[in-house]
């Protein structure tokens, strides 16, 4: 019997997140990767291709003996969230149907980032895997519902925007929200408060069931007036329990008194939608 399940994989401090619904796969982020520019030295983060590649291959088989990925979504252009991507891509036992990709403006976000970070090497990685195999990309799909399964998907901020003032790549975060049977989740990528659009989609999505944490719980995300907005009664977090910042733990104990659960602690968490509209948890799944 097929089942209902958001899977978070345990990558440190970088997004991995799975859809299965009716027997259907779908993938948000791909984690952290090993490779870097060789003029960027100094970024020496650990990768998660090898844990990725091992968990789809286990855990996400068709009856063909293939993993097959309705779509892929990269919610920016940082190496924890599109740097597995070219691994999956290119995997002769991963077949990816369709991408959603919003375009990297490289002179668009500030200077420190375009000098220090490699947003722009990983973003090209992920285009180029995506044309060796010839996978369709949308480039534009803010407000756009698709089905997967039993998931109503809805994704917002999928378009570039222009921005008066130059930020980060995390404003240009993509937020997506999987709905099945009144269960709603949240999944808030690296999206922060800069700009307002915390503000917007939480006026747009109101109350949730579920929150996956923007930015790894770190600075700058998940303001006060969008916990108020969602009160969701469970958090995800993408990171370790320390490395939490205290103002957004703070805040997700108080305003929404949010059940929070860690991806690093729990090595892997998956949230398993009944049909009851119970969310139930599922840990150790790495």
């Amino acid at each position: 019997m097929s089942r209902d399940i958001i899977h978070f994989l345990n990558t440190g401090m970088s997004d991995c997140i799975i859809l299965e619904s009716g027997g259907r796969f779908a993938m948000i982020d791909a984690g952290e990767d090993s490779e870097y520019p060789k003029h960027k030295p100094y970024l020496k983060y650990r990768g998660y291709e090898k844990e990725i590649l091992e968990y789809l291959l286990k855990n996400c088989k068709g009856a063909d003996g293939r993993v097959t990925l309705d779509f892929i979504m990269g919610t920016h252009a940082h190496s924890d969230h599109l740097g597995g991507f070219d691994t999956v891509i290119d995997h002769d036992e991963i077949m990816v149907k369709k991408a959603y990709l919003k375009p990297y403006h490289h002179d668009k976000v500030f200077i420190t980032e375009r000098i220090f970070w490699d947003n722009q090497e990983v973003y090209k990685e992920t285009v180029d895997a995506l044309r060796r195999k010839c996978v369709p990309v949308s480039e534009v799909f803010d407000r756009e519902k698709i089905t997967l399964g039993n998931f109503t998907i809805t994704f917002y901020n999928g378009e570039h925007k222009k921005r008066k003032i130059k930020f980060g790549e995390n404003i240009n975060s993509v937020v997506t929200l999987v709905e099945k049977n009144g269960v709603k989740v949240l999944l808030a990528g690296d999206m922060n408060y800069k700009n307002g659009d915390e503000k917007l989609i939480a006026r747009e999505v109101g109350k949730v069931n579920l929150l996956k944490v923007g930015h790894h719980g770190t600075v700058g995300s998940t303001s006060v007036r969008l916990l108020k907005a969602l009160m969701p009664e469970y958090a995800v977090v993408t990171n370790k329990k320390s490395g939490i910042f205290p103002d957004v733990r703070l805040k997700l104990e108080k305003i929404s008194k949010s059940e929070i659960m860690t991806t690093v602690e729990a090595n892997g968490i998956a949230a398993v939608i009944e049909d009851s509209g119970e969310i139930r948890f599922e840990k150790e799944i790495m």
